[in-house]
């Protein structure tokens, strides 16, 4: 196991024209330092997206999946990874997660990822982008993420 110390940007879908609003910020959450997003989604203006991701620098090769800590609202989340192969901003491996109201630890195998508009197969050792993303539908969003491990 490997853990991470991820630098984590907020990216929204108003680099595309949407509406949705929110940030990430570092915050104290049930007791625990965090990475927190919080907005609005809004499908208005053909958005629908706010997300928190990071680029990874270290090499996943060998690795079988990630482990994250998470706390929340008790929505429904994304987890989306993107690899070297992925040359499209909408191509990914995904899969989705629901954010308890109580820390609670995911772990997601990397073979249990879906391809997302892409016919490339998942490689650990391509792995370059982590993100938790908020998308599809209008909600109030508030996930937190403590820790995130390599597996």
């Amino acid at each position: 196991m490997r853990a991470l110390h991820p630098d984590w940007t907020y990216v929204a879908d108003s680099v595309m024209g949407g509406v949705s609003r929110g940030q990430a910020s570092t915050e104290q959450v049930a007791g625990r330092k965090a990475m927190r997003l919080t907005g609005t989604v809004s499908t208005d203006n053909g958005g629908g997206f706010i997300q928190m991701a990071f680029d990874l620098e270290q090499d996943a090769s060998g690795c079988t999946g990630l482990e994250l800590d998470v706390c929340g609202n008790g929505e429904n989340y994304d987890l989306r990874l993107r690899t070297t192969r992925l040359t499209r901003a909408w191509q990914s491996f995904r899969t989705g997660f629901v954010a308890p109201s109580t820390w609670t630890t995911i772990t997601v195998p990397f073979e249990t990822l879906e391809a997302y508009r892409t016919d490339a197969n998942f490689d650990a050792s391509e792995l370059r982008r982590v993100g938790v993303v908020a998308v599809g539908r209008e909600f109030k969003v508030d996930v937190a993420v403590s820790g995130v491990r390599l597996v």
